[in-house]
């Protein structure tokens, strides 16, 4: 052993393993050749040859089940523990004990003749003794249990190992079997014999064997409301939830199968008020010489119970959901996920954006949307869409009490303000009957709030679950305190990225809407930025850029440039090529450090339609889609980036825009990524926007930003336009419909 011992793991050697109260071992290697094993280990499973394999060193132990988990700790390096784990007495390990005991039985014999004085007490004691070694003979030559971990090592030399510890647990193991035992055999004997129920319960009932009713049960009529005539048979079914019925009718219907012992189950009954509560349903099979002649049963209300354990098990839920995550975006995610469909048919969490203290001042504010859920059998918003809202809407006026609300309405009936567009035309169009909203407030800050909703014939949703709701969100502070020490810093320079981004113009007959999304990795403002307005001449500008750099000199110099193409391109009339010409030498006079791309372009209605006119500079180039779902990207008016020097004339390019269709200018945050091709991103990006050609421009916008695999470390900024549908068409719509009423 003295070579083993000069061993050494991670700069310890193995002598201070020996003393150890549990079983140590240590494999080297991929076969597992065995290193070492303690005193305590080998007083377990006797001298194993150092040096074999596993296989070798333990030939007579079945060593299917745990093989793969050395080769599993190895390889990974994540450790494994096991309870209760079997582990048999091995041949050798009894013939060992058995020589041992044949040795002692010698000695105690040969001891006996030397007391022959006394032979009583010799006697008395021996007996004890072989009682003693029997006993411990059985224990040992019964299976035996332990409990072991193993964990990943590293030698000195570079390559691994693994570190068993065993911990023998079969006397435990043992008593607890045999007081299952006893607990087990006793149950039988309590639900074979007894037909009585207790005092306590508020319904007893009777059935034939069949299990039909066959007696009346004034207990079931002052808890349902039932008559006999409609409790008889099966018409109690009528009076258990709709939703659990199936359940129950499967469960009654196997236990009367089976005669079982004993049948339980949980279902909701309709109470005389109209609501339900949940009940215990007991029943035994009572029998005469072997013949089954009845059952009989009790209905006992646990509501209370069955809410507390719901109540812990949601908490539980959250706080497991909640526990990875190191995002507030993650943790609220995860939060509707569970709230959904436990609490609510449908939820939708929002980062509140402040623009220049908007909510305090009387000015706008930006609504984020960061997460959705939704029921089975229900649509789900996209988890992305930002809406900007007014400070006196009803959103904003429950935002700023920072107090949760609740209200009930008719399903279908307008919300007005209450509640961002997005999520008031998912109420609308689902039958929502309720809604709660939570802000939350973490550290005196808001961070979030928490729309949930109740549709169809679900229950509106009460104070109770208010209250919960509340519980589960409070529960989860200091989990979301540290995330929001990162969320306000990025709130902050979210918030002024958005006041530097203008609101797109109303156009008659023209769709626009913009988009912003902040690295979700990233505390500082970026360079992404947008832009759109009418010029005098009646033509629309679209514009978006990128300025290198992702902080507030990025964000500085992004709204310099914008200003600055805003000032060229109402100066003059020009081709959108020329003003980036212009721009360019602007940037290398005032900002020589600095490089951005960017796109122009210049939507212009003729008498054939629509066309644009634009020009690219180093950026992605624009995407058109038609009504149809055919997509291709605008690459004709290419031209370098910014800020660098180009003695060149700057192109520009026109292509017709067909009605219906839809432009979409994106920063590269959209489709670039470090593993892939850029390619590969923008074929990515035409596909899913083809698929959405139909949808309104606001669920187009939102459905791209939800549905893309975006850069965990670049913001995106995106605006499209939408053209109206052909004159023609849409007088011959207004005839028809006129021709209609």
């Amino acid at each position: 052993m003295d070579g083993v011992y000069g061993q050494r793991v991670s700069g310890l050697t193995f002598e201070v393993l020996e003393p150890a109260p549990v079983g140590v071992a240590v494999t080297r290697g991929p076969d597992h050749r065995l290193l070492y094993t303690n005193e305590t280990h080998r007083s377990l499973f006797g001298e194993r040859p150092i040096g074999s394999p596993l296989r070798d060193a333990f030939p007579r132990v079945a060593l299917e089940d745990y093989i793969p988990i050395f080769d599993q700790v190895l390889r990974t390096g994540r450790a494994v523990v096991r309870t209760d784990a079997p582990g048999g007495a091995t041949r050798e390990d009894r013939a060992d004990r058995e020589d041992r005991a044949d040795r002692a039985d010698r000695a105690d014999r040969a001891d006996r003749a030397d007391r022959a004085d006394r032979a009583d007490r010799a006697d008395r004691a021996d007996r004890a003794d072989r009682a003693d070694r029997a006993d411990r003979a059985d224990r040992a030559d019964r299976e035996r249990f332990f409990t072991f971990s193993l964990s990943r090592i590293a030698f000195d030399d570079g390559t691994y190992g693994v570190l068993a510890l065993f911990l023998d647990v079969t006397d435990q193991v043992t008593v607890a079997q045999r007081l299952q035992a006893v607990a087990d055999e006793r149950r039988r004997i309590l639900r074979r014999y007894q037909s009585l129920v207790r005092v306590s319960a508020q319904i007893v009932w009777v059935t034939d064997p069949g299990g039909l009713v066959i007696e009346p049960s004034l207990g079931w009529e002052r808890v349902t409301g039932q008559s006999w005539d409609d409790f008889r048979d099966d018409g109690w079914m009528n009076a258990v939830h709709p939703d659990d019925r199936a359940s129950t009718q499967a469960s009654w219907t196997g236990a009367i199968k089976e005669v079982s012992e004993v049948w339980e189950h949980v279902y909701r009954l309709c109470t005389v008020d109209g609501t339900y509560r949940h009940f215990q349903a007991r029943a035994v099979p009572i029998q005469e010489n072997g013949r089954l002649v009845e059952w009989v049963g009790t209905c006992t209300d646990i509501e209370q119970q069955w809410q507390e354990r719901r109540r812990q098990r949601l908490l539980d839920s959250a706080a497991a959901a909640t526990a990875d995550r190191t995002s507030l975006e993650g943790m609220l995610g995860a939060l509707a996920n569970v709230i959904v469909p436990d609490l609510a048919d449908g939820c939708g969490v929002h980062l509140v954006i402040d623009l220049a203290d908007g909510l305090a001042r009387g000015g706008d504010f930006v609504a984020e949307r960061i997460a959705t859920a939704a029921r089975t059998g229900l649509p789900r918003l996209p988890p992305f869409s930002e809406e900007r809202l007014a400070s006196d809407s009803g959103f904003a006026a429950v935002v700023r009490r920072r107090r949760p609300f609740r209200t009930t309405f008719t399903p279908g009936s307008p919300l007005g303000d209450l509640v961002p567009a997005g999520t008031r035309t998912w109420l609308e169009a689902t039958g929502a009957n309720s809604i709660a909203i939570l802000p939350v407030v973490v550290d005196g800050t808001l961070a979030a709030v928490v729309t949930a909703a109740a549709c169809g014939d679900r229950a509106p949703i009460g104070q109770g679950t208010v209250t919960l709701l509340r519980e589960m969100i409070e529960q989860a502070h200091d989990s979301l305190s540290s995330a929001m020490r990162f969320q306000r810093t990025r709130k902050v320079a979210v918030a002024l990225q958005h006041s530097l981004l203008a609101q797109p113009p109303r156009v008659p007959g023209m769709q626009i809407a913009a988009r912003y999304r902040a690295s979700p990795a990233a505390a500082d403002v970026g360079g992404d930025w947008y832009d759109s307005f009418v010029l005098p001449d009646g033509a629309t500008v679209l514009a978006i850029g990128d300025v290198a750099g992702h902080d507030l000199r990025a964000a500085v110099a992004m709204g310099q440039l914008r200003n600055m193409l805003r000032g060229l391109v109402v100066d003059r009339q020009e081709p959108p090529g020329e003003i980036l010409a212009r721009l360019n030498i602007a940037m290398k006079t005032l900002y020589c450090e600095e490089t951005a791309t960017c796109v122009l372009a210049r939507v212009e209605k003729g008498e054939g339609g629509h066309r644009l006119n634009y020009a690219v500079a180093g950026h992605p180039p624009p995407l058109l889609i038609t009504g149809e779902g055919e997509g291709r990207f605008l690459e004709d008016g290419a031209n370098p980036l910014l800020g660098i020097p180009y003695d060149a004339r700057c192109v520009s390019a026109r292509e017709p825009l067909p009605p219906l269709s839809t432009l979409l200018l994106y920063t590269d945050g959209l489709v670039e990524r470090h593993d892939e091709h850029l390619d590969e991103g923008l074929e990515r990006l035409r596909r899913h926007a083809c698929a959405l050609a139909r949808q309104p421009l606001d669920r187009f916008c939102d459905e791209l930003l939800s549905a893309l695999p975006l850069s965990a470390d670049d913001d995106v900024a995106m605006i499209a336009l939408r053209l109206p549908e052909p004159a023609a068409r849409h007088e011959a719509k207004g005839r028809v419909l006129v021709e209609d009423r």
